[in-house]
């Protein structure tokens, strides 16, 4: 009897995503990289452009059997498959199918990744004049608009400025 094939999420290194994609699909194994259309954050080009919807993640169906796991986690840039003390733990079919009806609408998606933004969560501003400075989440201010600080030469500056506009940092780049 064949083993079932199940989903599992698979870290990536950062902005590895569609290089892990490509090298599993090479592989015959079945994968999938959620996608969301959104502007282009350079300031030279007002370009619509693919960004995974999970950053730094991937999905790829695969039995349990450690040496069909393995074949995957040597992929390069491949980190390892989400789980617990046990062993990986699958992503139910019904949320795979979710995904792939939402990404395929091409409708515009709020992912909400800077809705869990906490106090003190570094951040960097993507777009506008002040596209590239990092600096620490303070709080939500009204609809959409947000506070952040920013250490300037050993003093601190705070600005307001759209919520779409900055994006988490992960802790070790901050």
């Amino acid at each position: 009897m064949k083993n079932p094939l199940n989903w599992f999420a698979l870290l990536t290194k950062s902005n590895f995503e569609r290089t892990v994609y490509t090298s599993i699909l090479k592989k015959k194994i079945p994968v999938f990289l959620p996608q969301i259309r959104r502007k282009s954050i350079r300031k030279d080009r007002h370009l619509m452009v693919e960004y995974p919807l999970f950053p730094g993640y991937i999905f790829v169906q695969s039995t349990f059997h450690p040496a069909d796991q393995l074949n995957i986690l040597k992929t390069t840039g491949a980190v390892r498959l989400l789980g617990n003390q046990t062993g990986p733990v699958p992503v139910p079919d019904i949320q795979i199918d979710s995904l792939k009806i939402l990404t395929s609408s091409h409708m515009d998606l709020i992912t909400g990744s800077n809705i869990r933004l906490k106090k003190g969560d570094p951040v960097m501003i993507i777009e506008g004049p002040l596209a590239g400075i990092r600096g620490e989440f303070i709080r939500q201010k009204g609809r959409g608009r947000v506070v952040i600080k920013i250490d300037l030469l050993g003093q601190y500056a705070g600005t307001e400025i759209e919520e779409d506009k900055i994006e988490k940092l992960p802790e070790l780049l901050a």
